[in-house]
């Protein structure tokens, strides 16, 4: 076969194959050193931490359970094929993708780090010192809001879609400012977090700004984001489909998870014991005895006499 025939047809096995096996090894490098240094953190470092008390674990069974979904959930949207079809085909996987990284993983990672730990990492350096300014609630609300619209700029995802550095740096930055903007919601160090109304106000606000751009693309009329305008259409979604569809996962997904949490947290503040305070059940009152009246003579000396001199 000529080369050039072999190369056409080559371009159009992969142009209408978008469930094709597409190997990643930079994200299985990562899979492996997040595991590997968690480990270490935890067999290494953690039983010689002060901040470790005598009797009490290193790691929960909680804290262990949630690092397991940080790891399938990393991996999950960073692997194929959801990696490829969000980059190649579908901008509502693709927003799947973020929602992923900016509102589910976030907080998983957080509250699947014990605090010495997280301590550790901060530490009192310069490093540690950024991050605690960084993580205040104003300035980490308006850094996560300023990453999501960047992101989300037509010219942005173009470009980031053929250019592998840049598209992992804008993962980086995703990833970056979520954490720091749930650190105030559910830091391991109690001293981090905000109060359980600020938290409730805090989350409110965070779920207004991303509203803009799901508005946009729900009643966008046009194509925003030319590199999906293409040939292949995967599940049979067209251009304006799709993009509906994104901007229902970005408005629903994000809202409503926020508002869940805001509501949870409401219950928690408010409405902790009511089930008790309320019940109508009563235990039964004590009844005195006598046995119970001898026994407290008892114990109590009698009073002296009077002398009579």
């Amino acid at each position: 076969m000529h080369p050039g025939f072999q190369i056409a047809a080559e371009a159009a096995d992969t142009l209408v194959s978008p469930w094709r096996f597409q190997a990643h090894p930079e994200v299985w490098v990562l899979m492996v050193f997040l595991v590997g240094a968690w480990l270490y953190a935890i067999r290494v470092i953690g039983p010689l931490s002060a901040e470790v008390r005598a009797g009490e674990p290193v790691l929960t069974r909680r804290q262990a359970g949630m690092f397991t979904g940080v790891i399938a959930l990393l991996w999950l949207s960073s692997d194929w094929p959801i990696h490829d079809i969000s980059e190649e085909y579908l901008y509502s996987v693709h927003m799947f993708q973020h929602m992923a990284l900016s509102y589910f993983l976030p907080p998983l990672v957080l509250l699947a780090t014990p605090v010495w730990l997280f301590r550790a990492i901060l530490g009192s350096q310069r490093a540690g010192k950024v991050i605690r300014w960084l993580a205040k609630p104003v300035i980490a609300g308006v850094l996560f809001n300023v990453v999501i619209m960047v992101t989300h700029v037509p010219a942005m995802v173009n470009q980031s879609v053929s250019n592998p550095v840049l598209h992992y740096s804008l993962h980086v930055a995703v990833v970056a400012s979520s954490l720091l903007m749930w650190i105030p919601v559910v830091a391991p160090d109690p001293a981090m977090r905000i109060g359980y109304g600020g938290r409730m106000v805090y989350l409110f606000l965070m779920s207004i700004i991303p509203t803009v751009p799901a508005a946009w693309l729900t009643f966008a009329e046009g194509v925003v984001y030319k590199q999906y305008d293409i040939a292949v259409r995967v599940w049979g979604l067209s251009v304006t489909t799709d993009q509906q569809i994104a901007g229902a996962v970005m408005k629903l997904g994000g809202s409503v998870f926020l508002w869940s949490i805001i509501v949870f947290l409401w219950f928690k503040r408010f409405m902790g014991g009511y089930s008790q305070q309320q019940s109508y059940y009563r235990k039964p009152e004590s009844v005195l005895t006598f046995d119970d009246v001898t026994r407290e003579f008892d114990r109590v000396p009698a009073a002296p006499e009077p002398s009579r001199d």
